[in-house]
């Protein structure tokens, strides 16, 4: 499969070329040439089909000229060595829970098939590479635990200063072996702007090779495509319109979903929900894009005020407004609204929600005010436990802490404070 720059078309690359790169020259975002849709025989049957098979058929076409079949069902199996479980909230309505991985966040998976395909290349290579990534919350320790101990791999981490939860510095500045941490003074915008700059910074890149693990990179991006369609085998035969409802900050997971849709998924509809940052929401209304300053909520991973990945959501419509909209709505709710639906699920429903899971199940049921007759899935992307603060204020109650999350609190925090760009290229360069 070729890819492209979305800045410029005529800037091609191999998905090799392209997951090593994380971006392209120009600081487009790379975009497949083509999307075939898989026959409908493959939705007919999917219900037979394991997740190994059902993701090997779904991201082959992306992949197949740089790795073998046989290499890409190994990749596959390293990644989905967990269960993506379909629950029943209230008729109609159902969450798929994405935190049954090793860092219990949805970003395992694309973390984990970007380090596998990672390897591969540099198996055997004398080269090596170093993926830097901003993370608002779940991405650093995703891509730490995913990334630990590749060969010839480094990875550098940046987070914004006392903008993530406990748990989740926890995950990734305790690691260590190929792991960096750098805090940063400022928000998560600050962190990847940085990121961005720091790719097309020559005085850097001509010393060494450099990727991201962001949403941007094709490989952390593509395979979260893999979840829609696992939903979908669990409720294939409702015979019911489906629209799936996912919380979104960076908009690389829903613009996944929408990749599914173009598949073939029989899938109608999707909503974005965000929090506070509302500058998707605000663009289905008016359909001017205005990127703002991003505001801290207690659903932090969704905390972006300049989303990287809807210019790619843009793309699959060939920038049709009409068609996008056909496809996609998106709501904005506050804290108190968040907190509130969290009470209220808990007290109703004994399920317990995470504040990014409970944006997802309201803008969810604020679509399907008007479709009431449709089936919904909202996505729980993380497990309640990494925001106890709020959970605890919220409800009342302090989840069992599992034993992914037990294994890192105990160890020490290792990182480094850094304020500013040059602070960022001092730490790439030195030693180089």
């Amino acid at each position: 499969m070729e890819f492209f720059s979305l800045n410029d078309p005529t800037h091609k690359a191999s998905f090799k070329d392209a997951v090593i790169a994380g971006i392209a020259p120009d600081k487009g975002l790379y975009f497949p040439r083509e999307i075939n849709p898989l026959p409908p025989s493959f939705f007919e049957g999917i219900a037979s089909l394991s997740h190994q098979q059902i993701a090997f058929r779904a991201i082959r076409q992306f992949v197949q000229k740089d790795i073998p079949d046989n290499e890409l069902e190994k990749i596959i199996s390293n990644t989905l060595d967990f269960n993506f479980p379909l629950i029943k909230i209230e008729d109609k309505v159902s969450v798929l829970e994405l935190f049954h991985g090793p860092t219990m966040a949805f970003k395992d998976v694309g973390a984990r098939f970007m380090a596998n395909c990672l390897g591969y290349f540099f198996e055997d290579s004398e080269e090596s590479v170093t993926v830097l990534v901003a993370t608002s919350g779940d991405t650093g320790g995703a891509v730490a635990n995913g990334f630990l101990g590749v060969e010839g791999v480094q990875v550098v981490i940046l987070y914004p200063s006392g903008k993530v939860s406990e748990i989740q510095e926890k995950q990734l500045t305790t690691l260590g072996q190929n792991i960096t941490a750098l805090e940063v003074s400022g928000t998560f915008d600050d962190c990847q702007r940085m990121v961005k700059r720091a790719f097309l910074d020559k005085e850097i890149t001509r010393i060494q090779k450099l990727t991201s693990a962001n949403s941007i990179n094709v490989a952390r991006w593509l395979p979260q495509l893999f979840y829609y369609l696992f939903a979908y085998q669990q409720v294939n035969g409702l015979g019911e319109e489906l629209v799936f409802s996912v919380p979104s900050g960076n908009f690389g997971n829903i613009c996944a979903g929408l990749v599914a849709q173009k598949l073939g998924m029989p899938a109608k509809h999707f909503v974005a929900a965000t929090n506070s940052n509302d500058v998707i929401p605000n663009f289905m209304k008016n359909g001017t894009y205005e990127p703002k300053p991003s505001i801290s909520t207690i659903s932090n991973a969704m905390d972006v005020g300049d989303p990287s990945n809807f210019v790619r959501i843009q793309k699959l419509f060939n920038n049709d407004f009409d068609a996008l909209s056909a496809s996609l709505s998106s709501y904005s709710f506050s804290d108190r609204e968040t907190k509130s639906i969290m009470k209220s699920i808990y007290e109703n429903k004994g399920y317990l929600m995470d504040p990014h899971g409970a944006v997802g199940y309201l803008g969810l049921k604020r679509y399907l005010k008007d479709h009431p007759d449709w089936h919904g899935i909202f996505l729980e992307t993380a497990h309640p436990i990494k925001f106890l603060p709020v959970v605890k204020d919220t409800l009342g109650v302090s989840p069992a802490i599992p034993p992914q999350i037990q294994k890192v609190m105990g160890r020490e925090k290792i990182a480094i404070a850094i304020h500013n760009y040059e602070d960022l290229k001092i730490h790439l360069t030195k030693n180089k």
